[in-house]
C-alpha cells in the first residue's frame, strides 16, 4: 500500500489561522517535512503536535531528499509536507518532490489552508476575476524593471512577493515604469502590525519612505491596464440592465460585455460593480 504525501498550509503569522484537518493530519502522519524544522517547530509546539520530523526540504537540499522520501511512501509511510508559513510550493519549496511523487504514482492530497497571495489578493479592492501570481520579484534591478515593463499592456491584476530591503527600489522603478497605476502594498499580513496601503507607485513610495524603518514581508498588487471604453455607452448601459434583469451571475455579466462589446475586462468589471453598488446605494 502506497502511503500519502499531504500538502499542508500552515499560518502565515497568526497562529489562529489552521484548519482542524490540517492539525488531524500533522498529528497522524508518520513524519513531517519542513522547509525549516526550527520554524515549524513553533506551530507543532502550539498544538500539541508531536510527530517527528523525517528532513528539511529547503531550497537546494530537496532534490538530494527525494529517494528517500519516495522510499518512505513506497513502504507506505504517510507524510506532511509544510513550508515556513502558508501553502506549501507556492514560491516556496516542493514543486521537485511533488512532481516525482506524482510520476512515481504516489498519492499526493492539499490540505488547504492560508495564502499570503490570496489574503492580499482579497482584500485588496482590486478586480479578482482575473488575476496572475508572479510570486517573488527578481533581486536584480534590471530584471525588476523589465518585468514591471511587461505588465504595461496586461488587463489581469498581477501579485508579488517582495521583502523590506527592495520595496521602496521597486516602487521607485514602479514610479517610472508604471506611474499612474492602481496598487496595493499588504505588509505583515495576519500580524499584530498587518497593514494596507493603496494608491499609486509615488504615493506608496513617500509613505514608506516617511518611515524610520521598513519592516516585514510585503505582498505587492499591482492593478491591470485600463483604457477607456470604447462601446457606446447607451448600448453598454441597455445590455447591463437586460442581463441583470436575467439574474446572471456578474462574472458572466463580464464575459459578455468583453467579448460582446470589446470592452477591456478591468473597465467592464468595474463597470458592473459600480452598478451593484449604485443600486445598494438608493434610498429604499
Amino acid at each position: 500500500m502506497n502511503g500519502i504525501l499531504y500538502l499542508v498550509a500552515t499560518p502565515i503569522g497568526n497562529l489562529g489561522d489552521i484548519t482542524h484537518r490540517a492539525i488531524e493530519v500533522l498529528k497522524s502522519v508518520d513524519f513531517i517535512l519542513a522547509e525549516d524544522t526550527r520554524t515549524s517547530l513553533r506551530v507543532l509546539k502550539h498544538y500539541d503536535i508531536h510527530t517527528p520530523f523525517f528532513s528539511s526540504v529547503y531550497q537546494g537540499a530537496e532534490r538530494q531528499r527525494i529517494l528517500s522520501i519516495l522510499s518512505l511512501l513506497g513502504d507506505g509511510k504517510h507524510l506532511a509536507l509544510v513550508s515556513d508559513a502558508g501553502t506549501p510550493l507556492v514560491s516556496d519549496p516542493g514543486f521537485p518532490l511533488v512532481r516525482a511523487a506524482v510520476d512515481a504514482g504516489q498519492p499526493v492530497v492539499p490540505v488547504p489552508g492560508p495564502c499570503a497571495a490570496i489574503a492580499g489578493l482579497t482584500a485588496s479592492g482590486l478586480p479578482l476575476d482575473r488575476f496572475s501570481f508572479e510570486g517573488a520579484l527578481p533581486r536584480g534591478r534590471g530584471a525588476r524593471q523589465s518585468l514591471f515593463t511587461s505588465l504595461e499592456s496586461r488587463e489581469e491584476t498581477c501579485v508579488f512577493y517582495e521583502s523590506s530591503h527592495r520595496i521602496l527600489d521597486s516602487l521607485q522603478l514602479l514610479v517610472e515604469v508604471l506611474p499612474t497605476r492602481r496598487l496595493v502594498l499588504a505588509r505583515e499580513l495576519t500580524k499584530v502590525h498587518e497593514e494596507f496601503l493603496r494608491g499609486t507607485a509615488s504615493e506608496l513610495h513617500t509613505c514608506l519612505a516617511e518611515k524610520d524603518r521598513v519592516r516585514g514581508e510585503f505582498v505587492l498588487i499591482v492593478g491591470g491596464a485600463e483604457t477607456p471604453v470604447t462601446a457606446d455607452q447607451e448600448a453598454v448601459h441597455r445590455m447591463l440592465e437586460e442581463l441583470k434583469a436575467e439574474n446572471l451571475p456578474n462574472k458572466s455579466i463580464v464575459r459578455i460585455l468583453v467579448n460582446g462589446l470589446g470592452i477591456p475586462r478591468n473597465e467592464a468589471y468595474r463597470i458592473v460593480h459600480q452598478k451593484d453598488d449604485g443600486e445598494r446605494n438608493e434610498p429604499s
